[in-house]
């Protein structure tokens, strides 16, 4: 019963491992994961119970409060719940109505004409109505924003961007974390030099309250922004934001936390949110006592932001009341009546506390100002595409998100991986994220909120983990990574609701497609017209031997030399995250007794003769010349190959432009290594003045141009090796004693 109940429910009680065995799941897991989603089987009547529910949601007896549909496509209506004459009528959001009778045979599906305008339609049938999202056939794609930048020219996009860790960019006068106006900056430079997009880290709201949270994959709410990023100077001047520093005493501390190769994020994050308070203080004093200009858009913001933002708002000020009397950091453990948004306890806090929680809303109007800025700085200074948002594939289970959508969420579970060759006991990442239950139920409401939400600020998202869509690996809290299942999403419905917001938002969809891949998932990815990610190191022949050409990478993904996950290409050829996983115990003695780091390696030395042959192969390397040594890594023949294919968009690390060898995250660590803490050692301002960098960004922007007119790579044209002794290059900040990207335990994330 359990077993027929779980499948009943969406899990797979059966999956292939990764050596390709099956596995089926123990009942006891099954039990657990069912429990958690509100299925209980503990009992015959609870199972009873249980299947009865489960019937009545999926009979189709009773329409559910949305159905997906495409563009000319004629829709399916469930049988049960249409009787043969009944008439409908259809309210396009134009405004246009459609008026029918289904005539269907009983026991077949009624149906629905096809129906030729996108939107969010209301289907009317007797008492009953629903709404139809009807979606074009395939997302925004790369090529329809070339067209439209380009004013209607038809030849196949090849445009390039750059990828950036966004909270390592350097400003003069940062205090130490990246901020909104320093991506401004840098999208303006990338764009003059040819860059037609920018993917950048996620721009999700953390803990302000507890600013040891800073894993951009680990969110407190995918919803709203990272209050962290924003300039104290940009809305109210600079004269403001010095003002505000001197006032609190913070001048000095702010230059230091500047000053740190790494960031000091729990000090730097507190700094900043001080100096913020100061200058909402004197907006609430000045500005908004008077109904000033900057006052009337304030309100405005929250008027729009509705119940949601005021939400995340008081879950802010909420959670800071309770970490000062010594509460707990999870909403979970908080008193009852505040764990429920909706409460008259949490309505009474909101109003005796009115002031904390509008500085959280003049928090997040500041932040939705910087990242708006920076979007509509890389359009007008010419870029096709913009700012590509990464959007994380679930929240901190104790964050702001789980906590004003907790009927939407999936509780006392954590999202994972099974056990893997890389990791043997599986993957827990501590994350939560909607339950496909619920989804349906609720209309997808959330779920097209978070959509919106990504897309607010950006020209195209990359969606982390895209294969969550189709099923995610479950962990009930508590138990072993590897005591989990997979639970099966409704992909095709989610697919035309994004295809759906991207072309709503003329806005690109990219996703992380690595990993073990269901059959058929890239195509139907494709189908939709959703770039996949396509990275040097996985781009293997038969048998992982060579490295495919760039002729064969093709036009359905997006192509890059690595992502935040993976070794730079310096330090690739160097064996940096071999030497790193030593390091920090990650690498598995071996059953023969020979040394796991020397064969790593000496497979790493067999990889890059194979990688010296394809640049060879590609006219990027002279054939006379065999493979550099270890510490002269071939980063702009690597460039180049990756440069050379005929991918509608490429993204170049920044790391890679500048030859660095360390990497943002190295996966499965948590404070061994100092993720998502690297800065750039150079300014924005200094970085578009270096010889080498600018250079190095000409040399791409001429290879993808030559891309785009189908030019072949000129014979023999080999490229420098990383230049030495430039600061821009060489300068790394001091550190701290191969899977696709995904969520890891806090602050490192993903596969």
């Amino acid at each position: 019963m359990v077993e027929r109940l779980a499948e009943r429910a969406g899990f797979e009680i059966q999956w292939d491992d990764a050596h390709g065995m099956p596995r089926r799941v123990p009942a006891g897991t099954l039990a657990a994961l069912l429990e958690r989603i509100g299925l209980p089987c503990g009992t015959a009547a609870d199972a009873k119970h249980s299947m009865a529910t489960l019937d009545a949601e999926l009979s189709g007896r009773k329409l559910p409060p949305l159905m997906t549909a495409e563009c000319e496509r004629a829709i399916a209506l469930p049988a049960a719940a249409i009787k043969s004459g009944s008439r409908y009528r259809i309210e396009l959001e134009s405004g246009e109505l459609i008026d029918g009778r289904f005539t269907a045979p009983k026991g077949e599906a009624a149906l629905l004409a096809p129906i030729s305008e996108p939107g969010y339609h209301t289907l009317f049938i007797n008492d009953q109505h629903l709404r139809l999202a009807v979606a074009p056939s395939h997302c925004y794609t790369v090529d329809d924003a070339w067209r439209a930048f380009a004013g209607g020219v038809e030849r196949p996009a090849a445009l390039w961007g750059i990828g950036a860790q966004a909270y390592g960019l350097r400003r003069r006068g940062d205090g130490g974390i990246g901020d909104y106006s320093a991506l401004a900056a840098f999208a303006i430079e990338s764009a003059k030099r040819g860059a037609h997009a920018l993917a950048i880290s996620p721009m999700h709201a953390a803990f302000s309250a507890d600013p040891h949270k800073y894993s951009p994959y680990a969110p407190s709410s995918r919803l709203y922004l990272n209050v962290a990023h924003i300039d104290p100077a940009a809305v109210f001047g600079a004269e403001a934001a010095h003002a505000a520093l001197d006032a609190a005493g913070l001048t000095d501390e702010w230059a230091r936390l500047e000053a740190l190769p790494l960031i000091d994020w729990p000090h730097a994050v507190t700094v900043r949110l001080k100096v913020l308070r100061t200058l909402f203080e004197q907006f609430c004093t000045h500005e908004r006592a008077q109904d000033a200009p900057r006052a009337l858009e304030f309100n405005a913001f929250c008027a729009n932001g509705g119940q949601p933002l005021e939400d995340h708002a008081r879950f802010e000020a909420l959670m800071a009341a309770q970490l000062a009397v010594g509460g707990s950091g999870h909403w979970r453990r908080w008193p009852a009546p505040l764990a429920d948004p909706r409460s008259s306890e949490v309505e009474a806090f909101a109003q005796a506390h009115r002031h904390d929680v509008e500085f959280h809303l003049f928090l997040q109007w500041l932040a939705a100002k910087g990242l708006a800025h920076a979007q509509h700085a890389a359009r007008d200074a010419g870029m096709a595409v913009g700012l590509v948002a990464d959007l994380a594939v679930g929240c901190d289970s104790a964050g702001s998100h789980a906590w004003s959508y907790r009927d939407d969420m999936l509780q006392s579970v954590s999202v994972g991986a099974p056990p893997d060759i890389f990791n043997q006991a599986g993957q827990s990442w501590g994350l939560t994220t909607f339950s496909p239950r619920a989804m349906r139920t609720q209309g997808f409401a959330a779920f097209i909120d978070m959509l919106r939400a990504a897309f607010a600020y950006a020209g195209g998202i990359r969606i982390d983990h895209i294969l969550g869509l189709r099923r995610l690996w479950l962990v009930p809290e508590g138990e072993l990574a590897m005591n989990g299942a997979y639970l099966r999403y409704p992909a095709e419905d989610l697919l035309r609701l994004i295809a759906l917001e991207s072309a709503r938002h003329r806005a690109i969809v990219i996703g992380e497609d690595l990993g073990t891949i269901p059959p058929g998932f890239r195509e139907r990815l494709a189908d939709h017209g959703l770039l996949g990610i396509r990275v040097l190191w996985f781009e293997r022949g038969h048998y992982g031997a060579s490295f495919k050409p760039p002729g064969e990478w093709g036009r359905s993904a997006l192509a890059t030399t690595t992502t935040h996950d993976l070794p730079t290409i310096a330090g690739w050829w160097r064996g940096e995250d071999i030497d790193w996983r030593n390091r920090i115990g990650q690498t598995a003695a071996r059953a023969d007794g020979r040394d796991p780091v020397a064969l790593a390696h000496a497979e790493r030395a067999a990889d890059r003769d194979a990688l010296w042959r394809a640049l060879q192969d590609a006219r990027l390397a002279p054939r006379d010349v065999g493979a550099p040594g270890v510490d002269h890594a071939p980063v702009d023949e690597a460039l180049a190959f990756v440069s050379a294919t005929p991918a509608p968009l490429v993204t170049y690390p920044l790391e890679d432009l500048l030859g660095l060898a360390e990497q943002p995250n190295l996966p499965g660590s948590i404070d061994e290594h100092p993720n998502w803490r690297r800065r750039i050692a150079a300014s924005v301002d200094e970085l578009f003045t270096d010889a080498v960098f600018v250079d190095r960004l000409l040399a791409v922007a001429r290879s993808r141009d030559d891309v785009a007119r189908g030019l072949p790579m000129p014979s023999g044209s080999a490229g420098t090796h990383v230049t030495r002794g430039n600061p821009c290059l060489d300068a790394r900040p001091e550190t701290s004693p191969d899977t696709p990207s995904g969520p890891r335990p806090n602050p490192g994330s993903t596969p």
